[in-house]
């Protein structure tokens, strides 16, 4: 399936699965300053060292769903500044069977 086409419908179900939000340096600031955090405190609350101690990744709360995400309203609290890996879903994402999951897939152009 091309991902030629892809729009965002927004239901939230990449920000539910389980697995790293892998931060780059420039993320965790911009997260910080949006969060009105310094960003020791915004590491401290929000943050935890990758197994393979390489990244930060954002925390996740029982079940996978990301820590910003907001359930009632199917929003990202920090959309403005979320990280370039949410970004990027799904056109740089190695994630198998991802349209099945994505209601946004169905706007998916197939070649």
């Amino acid at each position: 399936m091309s991902n030629k086409g892809f729009k965002c419908a927004r239901c939230g179900t990449c920000c539910c699965w389980s697995g790293y939000v892998r931060l780059q340096n420039k993320e965790v600031d911009g997260i910080a300053a949006f969060l009105d955090l310094t960003m020791e405190e915004f590491t401290a609350k929000y943050t935890v060292l990758t197994h393979d101690r390489r990244n930060l990744t954002l925390i996740e709360h029982e079940g996978g769903r990301c820590i910003f995400y907001e359930d009632n309203s199917c929003s990202c609290a920090i959309n403005p500044v979320k990280p370039q890996q949410c970004r990027d879903f799904p056109l740089r994402w190695n994630f198998s069977d991802w349209e099945k999951e994505c209601k946004g897939a169905q706007s998916v152009d197939i070649a």
